[in-house]
């Protein structure tokens, strides 16, 4: 398995941060597979998918490149940079953009595991990953961005949250599927194996994406790691969740909709965000939701978040079968 050596002071600085390049390449890996892993998605795909398998039949060269470099255990580096805090996406692309042709090369026949493909020996490999993923931005996400963002940023709040709960430990456990905390400084970051790495003096950040089943790590050694996990899942369908019908009947599908959201702490403007009700019409149902006992609120920082207390975990799970988690992710 691989593994990083994490100290306290690179845990102490270990920071969530949201990512426009992250979210784009995660999509561009979504459109890659073309697998959904919930309705939500599913729309995503039937939406954007033929009009990307269209770019990509007419640009063969971007094709293969797409191919090589999202590769089944490893991604190309240059793909990938490790995000930083409030880098917009031009900011990120540019980064890919400049990457030097010898790299970018190299990184490819990483990611391939043997000889790089003639048709890529080339030095416009760069540009080309650039342009594919300005087109998917701006196509396919971009779109979208307001809504996944405050997704994002509620994913945030809630494992901030869970931190003063639980500790690191409990936040990095609960990431993705292959990341374990393992003790003795030790973070598990996948099933593959990879060397140690030690991360003493460097930043540890932690980037949240709405596609279910892509994830991957990345680094500028030595100053700074990531860990590029997928969102909680109750909000990673851009607002598509079902609520269960029989919840819906009982409680109206309105209060329903905030109760089924609330698996994770939020607060009442990220539910006002992710359920597009006013903030009055949240505040009743919340208080209704209160009173019943179904949920609880606490204050973490300067935000009271919500979350379902035992019995609305009960009501939740009773109404319907308890959805199957995300898939393993590869590295990248």
């Amino acid at each position: 398995m691989g593994w990083w050596q994490v100290n306290a002071d690179t845990l102490a600085r270990s920071r969530f941060v949201v990512s426009p390049l992250a979210e784009a390449f995660a999509c561009l890996k979504l459109l890659h597979a073309g697998v959904a892993a919930h309705p939500g998605e599913r729309a995503w795909l039937d939406t954007h998918l033929p009009a990307h398998r269209r770019r990509l039949t007419e640009d063969p060269v971007t094709s293969l490149l797409v191919r090589s470099g999202v590769g089944r255990e490893w991604i190309a580096d240059f793909l990938t940079p490790t995000p930083a805090e409030g880098e917009s996406f031009e900011e990120g692309l540019a980064r890919v953009r400049a990457t030097r042709p010898d790299r970018a090369r190299a990184d490819l026949g990483v990611s391939l595991g043997g000889p790089l493909p003639a048709a890529l020996d080339r030095d416009d490999l760069p540009e080309r990953a650039a342009a594919l993923l300005q087109d998917v931005w701006a196509e396919a996400v971009r779109p979208y961005w307001d809504r996944r963002r405050r997704v994002l940023e509620a994913d945030v709040v809630a494992r901030t949250a869970q931190v003063s709960r639980g500790g690191w430990a409990a936040v990095l456990d609960a990431l993705r599927p292959g990341t374990r905390w393992l003790g003795d400084s030790r973070l598990q970051i996948n099933l593959n194996p990879y060397p140690p790495r030690d991360l003493a003096g460097a930043e540890l950040v932690l980037v949240p994406v709405t596609p279910q089943r892509h994830g991957w790590v990345a680094w500028e050694e030595p100053e700074r790691y990531a860990v590029v996990y997928p969102c909680a899942g109750a909000l990673a369908d851009d607002g598509a969740r079902q609520v269960p019908a029989a919840l819906g009947t009982l409680l109206g599908p309105a209060r329903a909709g905030v109760l089924a959201l609330l698996g994770s702490p939020l607060s009442t403007s990220q539910l006002v965000a992710l359920t597009g009700q006013g903030l009055g019409s949240v505040g009743r149902h919340l208080r209704v939701l209160l009173d019943a006992g179904l949920v609880e609120r606490r204050r973490a920082g300067r935000s009271v978040l919500y979350s379902r207390t035992a019995a609305g975990e009960v009501l939740v799970e009773a109404s319907a079968p308890r959805a199957c988690g995300p898939r393993d992710m590869s590295r990248g």
